[in-house]
C-alpha cells in the first residue's frame, strides 16, 4: 500500500510547475509554427521563405506533397500526418493534382502543381542516411537529431560521418555552440568555405584544450580575423593559397579604412549578444571579393567531404561580390544571403509574433473592462477578488503532499457560487 502512495506522490506536480510546462509547450509550438495560428491556408502567400510543413500519407502515400498548418488541421484532421518542422521556399500543395479528387476546404483554387517545391524522403516519414522514421518505434529512448541547413534532412549523431559524437561542438552543459549544420553530402558544394577563416565553420569542440572563448565563440567578433588577415587554415588543402588571400583581403581592408569608406563591411554594425564587441556585417552591395578567388572559374574541390558546423553569424561574412553571388545562384544556395532563411531568424520572428499576440489579448481584456459601467466594473473586480481569496484559502488548507483532483477544483467553484448566492 505504501508503494502505491509513493508512486502517486512521484507523479504530482505543483501548480507553478504545471503552468510553466504549459507555457514552455506553447512557446515550443509557436517556434515551430512560426507564430502561424493555423486559420488560413498559406497558398495565397506564394512560395514562403520558411514555414511549417506537414505531409499527409493518407492522401499522398508516395510522400510527394506538403500542406501548411491550417490545412493539416482543417483538411487532414484524423489522417496520418508527418510533421516536417519547417521547409524553405515552399507553397501549400493541399488539394492540387497530387491529391486526386480530394480538394482543399480552405482554398480550393490552386495550381495543378507547385513546380518550385522540393521534396525529400522526409515527406515519406524517413530521415537520415539510415532512412528510419521519427519517432522510431523500434527504439525505446528517442535520439535527438540534427538538421542540415542545406538539404533540410535530419541525421542521427552516429550517422554524421564523424569518428565520435564528441566532435560535435557543444558547451559543458551539452548545448550546441554552432548555429547551422551542413551534412557530409552537402559539404562537398561548400568546400569554398575553407577559403574563409577557420572560425567560420569549425567551432570550439568539447574535448579541445584551453582556448580563448571570447575569440572563438563568434565568427565575426574581430573584423581583421573575419577577413583572414593573418590566420592560416590548418589541415586544409587550400592553405597554400591562404597567404595570398589574406594579403589581398588585408589590402582591401586597409584601402577602405584609409579612404574612410565601408565598401567591404558596409555601415551596418550589430552588437553581438553576450559580448561587448561590435560585429561588422558584410554589406550586400560589397564589390570587393573577400575570398580573392573566382569561384566560378576555379572553385575549391574537396578530396573528402566532412560535415560542417557553422558558428554564430557565419552567413554575415559570406562574400557578396558580383562573382560570388553568381556562384551562389548557379549552385542554388543564394538563400544563404537572405537573413530570413535562417532558423534563428525564423524563431526570432515567431517570438515577436507571440509577444504581440499576448499583448493584444491583454488589450482585449482591458477594453472589455473599459466598456463596463461603474456597477459592472465593481462586480467584475469583486468577483476576481473573491476567486483569488477562495483559491488562496484552498491552498493554505490543502495538504501539499497530495495531488489536486478535479473534485477539488469543482469544490472551489462550488464554494464561490455559495458565497455569491449569500450576497
Amino acid at each position: 500500500m505504501a508503494d502505491v502512495f509513493e508512486e502517486e506522490a512521484e507523479q504530482t506536480v505543483s501548480i507553478q510547475e504545471y503552468l510553466k510546462d504549459v507555457e514552455d509547450q506553447e512557446l515550443e509550438a509557436d517556434l515551430v509554427l512560426g507564430g502561424d495560428e493555423g486559420k488560413e491556408c498559406t497558398y495565397t502567400k506564394g512560395y514562403m521563405k520558411r514555414q511549417a510543413i506537414f505531409s499527409c500519407l493518407t492522401c499522398t502515400m508516395d510522400g510527394n506533397a506538403g500542406v501548411c498548418t491550417a490545412c493539416s488541421l482543417s483538411c487532414h484532421d484524423g489522417h496520418e500526418i508527418v510533421e516536417l518542422w519547417t521547409k524553405r521556399n515552399f507553397r501549400c500543395d493541399c488539394g492540387n493534382s497530387k491529391f486526386g479528387e480530394f480538394f482543399c476546404k480552405l482554398f480550393p483554387n490552386k495550381d495543378i502543381e507547385n513546380v518550385e517545391n522540393s521534396y525529400n524522403h522526409n515527406f515519406r516519414g524517413s530521415y537520415c542516411t539510415c532512412g528510419r522514421p521519427y519517432p522510431d518505434p523500434d527504439i525505446e529512448e528517442q535520439e535527438e537529431m540534427i538538421q542540415c541547413c542545406i538539404c533540410e534532412d535530419w541525421f542521427h549523431e552516429e550517422h554524421l560521418g564523424l569518428q565520435s559524437s564528441d566532435e560535435i561542438p557543444r558547451d559543458e552543459e551539452g548545448e550546441p555552440l554552432y548555429e547551422d549544420f551542413i551534412c557530409q553530402t552537402c559539404s562537398g558544394v561548400f568546400s569554398f568555405l575553407t577559403l574563409y577563416p577557420k572560425s567560420i565553420w569549425d567551432a570550439v569542440r568539447q574535448h579541445d584544450t584551453t582556448v580563448n572563448n571570447n575569440k572563438e565563440k563568434n565568427v565575426l567578433e574581430d573584423p581583421s580575423s573575419a577577413c583572414g588577415s593573418s590566420q592560416k587554415l590548418e589541415n586544409d588543402p587550400y592553405s597554400h593559397n591562404s597567404g595570398q588571400i589574406d594579403h589581398a583581403i588585408t589590402d582591401i581592408v586597409s584601402e577602405n579604412v584609409s579612404a574612410g569608406k565601408d565598401a567591404l563591411f558596409g555601415e551596418k554594425t550589430e552588437k553581438n549578444e553576450g559580448s561587448s564587441q561590435v560585429i561588422q556585417v558584410a554589406s550586400p552591395s560589397c564589390s570587393a571579393c573577400i575570398v580573392g578567388v573566382d569561384l566560378l572559374v576555379a572553385p575549391p574541390v574537396s578530396d573528402g567531404s566532412k560535415p560542417m558546423f557553422l558558428s554564430k553569424n557565419w552567413r554575415d561574412i559570406l562574400c557578396r561580390c558580383e562573382k560570388c553571388v553568381e556562384f551562389y545562384t548557379q549552385k542554388r544556395i543564394n538563400f544563404l544571403l537572405d537573413k530570413e532563411d535562417s532558423i534563428v531568424e525564423y524563431e526570432k520572428m515567431a517570438k515577436q509574433k507571440r509577444e504581440e499576440k499576448l499583448h493584444q489579448q491583454e488589450g482585449v481584456e482591458l477594453n472589455l473592462l473599459d466598456k463596463l459601467g461603474h456597477v459592472g466594473k465593481m462586480e467584475f473586480l469583486n468577483g476576481v477578488a473573491d476567486m483569488k481569496n477562495e483559491i488562496h484559502s484552498f491552498l493554505e488548507s490543502f495538504d501539499p503532499s497530495k495531488p489536486i483532483t478535479s473534485a477539488d477544483v469543482h469544490q472551489v467553484f462550488e464554494n464561490l457560487a455559495k458565497k455569491r448566492r449569500r450576497l
